[in-house]
């Protein structure tokens, strides 16, 4: 039969000892620490405020924990001290665990704003944070905690020669949420890293960035595991169970996941490029692990997975050059003066600052395109090189000028029009 764990409370001791003078010399030993902490904050902060940007997420999350993390580091060595000349210092063996909590519930909400980009899930998240750390802390100073520990101990079973306990499996998973916070954010701060070097192609820095977070993933995962307990011998189940479901169910995003490495590297497909794939055109704003993000000119966006990317044809209207042609047709009267209906339609061309002037090969041209039931076609052909700011507006604003133009010099846009012969009536 296993032996009662001890209930030991650090509030009603604390309560026991409320009148003895030992109390007011701890409470003075906390006012000690908190002011040896406030100082050494005020001598830290012009340091930080010198750092390089690099270290500009390290320094933030120093000035969040720095207060509690000093004042605890002073309360442990106020109290070795105090214990030399007290025979119970329990109000500062509460103040330990309070501000270790401090500092966790600090460090934690500050990863998960660091890691996760802002938004209303998040705060679910940071809540959920804070109140196993806060509850952690409760039901270590009421004497709660070693009796939980020893029931979740108590609830076991055994697989392939290993013993698996509640208490093991929420430590198991404890740690390796948090090595996998640290691992996102050691990923963060080398992805921001690789972002200032502009001298690298920004996909080739995307393609890095994203190989050196699921790098550090993995070892997050075969750090953790082992650090628990827990043999990874034991995964060898699991992991070939894991490799069945992605040759089957999971095909797809393990296909996208790859997809998304080769569109970086190999950068047919980049950021900023304007691309058609099937009836989706856009400009790219983001390749992620999954998907890569279509951004129209009206503002819409289009989700569309990698694998499309690989397997269909894509048209990249912005590979080799930036340069796109626009081509823009306008039907004049037959009687129209065709020499000065095309130099009404360059100068248009010329006149806006959009189109290419200074590149020989790019120049603005009028074409004659056909003869039409109501009128001659003729067409503007113009080169731009900056796609990405619309083409909608761009047609606009040559379609005015010509008919500007056209008006002030009485060339007529012709509407549908048809000829009727009436015949005489044969006469009977």
């Amino acid at each position: 039969m296993a032996k009662p764990i001890p209930f030991d409370n650090l509030v009603t001791r604390l309560i026991d000892d409320s009148r003895d003078t030992d109390l007011f010399w701890q409470v003075g030993v906390l006012l000690l620490c908190a002011l040896v902490a406030w100082g050494g904050m005020r001598l830290i902060k012009p340091r930080l405020a010198d750092a390089g940007a690099i270290w500009s997420a390290g320094r933030e999350g120093l000035r969040r924990v720095g207060f509690p993390l000093l004042m605890l580091l002073a309360v442990l060595a106020g109290r070795s001290v105090a214990a030399l000349g007290m025979e119970n210092t329990h109000l500062l063996n509460i103040a330990v665990p309070l501000l270790l909590s401090l500092v966790g519930v600090r460090l934690a909400i500050y990863a998960l704003r660091y890691v996760f980009e802002p938004r209303e899930s998040l705060k679910v998240w940071e809540r959920t944070a804070a109140w196993l750390i806060w509850g952690a802390f409760a039901l270590h100073i009421s004497g709660l905690l070693p009796r939980i520990h020893a029931a979740m101990e108590a609830l076991s079973f055994e697989s392939g020669g290993h013993r698996f306990s509640l208490w093991l499996l929420a430590q198991a998973a404890t740690v390796v949420l948090i090595a996998i916070i640290v691992a996102l954010a050691l990923a963060r701060l080398v992805e921001n890293r690789l972002m200032g070097f502009t001298q690298m192609n920004l996909s080739l820095r995307m393609a890095l960035s994203k190989a050196v977070r699921t790098v550090f993933l993995i070892l997050a995962v075969l750090v953790a595991l082992p650090a628990v307990g827990i043999d990874l011998t034991v995964l060898s189940v699991f992991g070939g169970a894991l490799g069945v479901g992605l040759g089957f169910g999971l095909q797809k995003i393990a296909s996208n996941y790859v997809s998304g490495f080769i569109i970086l590297l190999d950068r047919s497909v980049r950021i900023g490029d304007l691309v058609t794939v099937g009836t989706s055109y856009g400009q790219v704003s983001q390749i992620n692990t999954r998907y890569t993000l279509l951004k129209a000119l009206d503002g819409t966006e289009s989700i569309v997975p990698n694998e499309m990317l690989i397997s269909q044809t894509v048209v990249n209207h912005s590979l080799s050059q930036p340069n796109v042609r626009i081509m823009l047709p306008v039907q004049v009267a037959y009687d129209t003066d065709l020499e000065q209906a095309r130099a009404i339609m360059l100068e248009a061309a010329g006149q806006h600052p959009r189109v290419i002037k200074d590149d020989p090969e790019d120049l603005p041209k009028v074409f004659l395109r056909e003869f039409g039931d109501n009128g001659i076609v003729l067409e503007l052909g113009v080169w731009i090189r900056d796609a990405s700011e619309g083409q909608n507006n761009l047609r606009s604003d040559l379609n005015w000028a010509i008919w500007r133009g056209f008006q002030a010099n009485g060339i007529q846009i012709p509407y549908p029009q048809r000829v009727v012969y009436l015949h005489p009536q044969a006469e009977s």
